[in-house]
């Protein structure tokens, strides 16, 4: 996989929610916090007010998206000058929903005709290993509906709207999907739209130059390989020492120390996920025996592999049960 298909993949846990809901004025909802989780709004019809936590609203129109991409506490409203109510409704009463298939029922909130519908959504991401390119966006992300700008983004709107506004057979297996392509979109519009260059750093200029993106990509492709300073540059077509101070200054950290700690993240999630046995999971990342990639492990986690494993399945491990993101009864 690319490099951000690649991050998505390792950080995501259980499955996405979702939910659509109609609003009428006078109407105010404060959305929860929940630990570990990403969140998005998107304005499907009217227009509304984002009040975000200790900053200033902002108005929303129809078509506008804006990711929360770490915990945060957040409001809607008609008008900034709304109350915001704790509890207007809970798709997830719908048992479809609480399974996590995604696919709720419209929520209904005020009396009257809709004026507004919101779309809105939650990612379970893990707390513990957060991706620096996750770290690098802002607390709250926005992206204002333009003409010709991100058609596909736009595109898996208006699909993922549709499918939970008219379920139909499969929308229980179209809705998750949906949703991973919509946290793509959003990504890689922001991405897109952050300027690079002149000196910029972080992740949107480590994605958007050539050369990092060539070593980020080989090293995503095969984290196994024993590779070297000299040899990562050599894909990203630059000497050792130029590659080394580039890599450096937009990823945040030494090319060989990112290449431990994305190994080390991919073994976090081949054990969570998958039964390989320690060894074979030790050679998929890089570790030239099971001694040397549970010392690494340990070091790094202070928890040796095969507990990290027992504890990631046990029954009594507390899993977030509220995205924080979908209106609560």
């Amino acid at each position: 996989m690319d490099v951000l298909s690649d991050v998505i993949a390792v950080m995501r846990t259980g499955e996405p929610r979702s939910a659509l809901v109609e609003w009428t004025a006078p109407w105010g909802q404060r959305f929860r916090a929940a630990p570990g989780a990403a969140g998005f709004q998107v304005v499907l019809r009217g227009s509304c007010w984002f009040i975000p936590e200790g900053g200033d609203p902002f108005p929303l129109a129809a078509g506008d998206v804006v990711f929360l991409p770490r915990e945060s506490r957040h409001g809607l409203a008609d008008a900034p000058s709304t109350p915001l109510a704790e509890h207007v409704c809970d798709p997830r009463e719908d048992v479809r929903f609480e399974r996590r298939h995604a696919a709720a029922p419209i929520g209904r909130a005020g009396a009257g005709s809709p004026a507004t519908v919101t779309l809105c959504g939650a990612y379970e991401l893990d707390a513990a290993r957060v991706h620096p390119l996750l770290d690098d966006l802002p607390p709250v992300l926005r992206l204002p509906a333009r003409p010709g700008r991100h058609p596909r983004l736009r595109a898996a709107v208006d699909l993922l709207g549709a499918e939970l506004d008219d379920p139909q057979p499969g929308t229980g297996a179209l809705v998750p999907a949906l949703l991973d392509t919509l946290l793509l979109y959003i990504l890689r519009a922001w991405f897109a739209e952050q300027p690079v260059g002149g000196g910029a750093t972080g992740w949107a200029a480590a994605l958007a130059d050539p050369a990092i993106s060539a070593a980020l990509e080989a090293l995503h492709d095969d984290p196994a390989r024993p590779w070297t300073v000299a040899g990562l540059g050599a894909h990203a077509g630059l000497s050792r020492a130029a590659f080394s101070r580039r890599f450096t200054a937009l990823v945040g950290r030494p090319p060989l120390a990112y290449l431990t700690w994305w190994r080390l993240t991919t073994a976090m999630r081949l054990l969570r996920d998958s039964d390989a046995p320690l060894n074979v999971v030790a050679e998929q990342v890089g570790y030239g025996s099971e001694y040397a990639f549970a010392n690494a492990f340990k070091r790094e986690f202070a928890v040796p592999p095969g507990r990290y494993r027992r504890d990631s399945r046990s029954p009594g491990r507390p899993v977030p049960a509220d995205s924080g993101l979908a209106p609560r009864a």
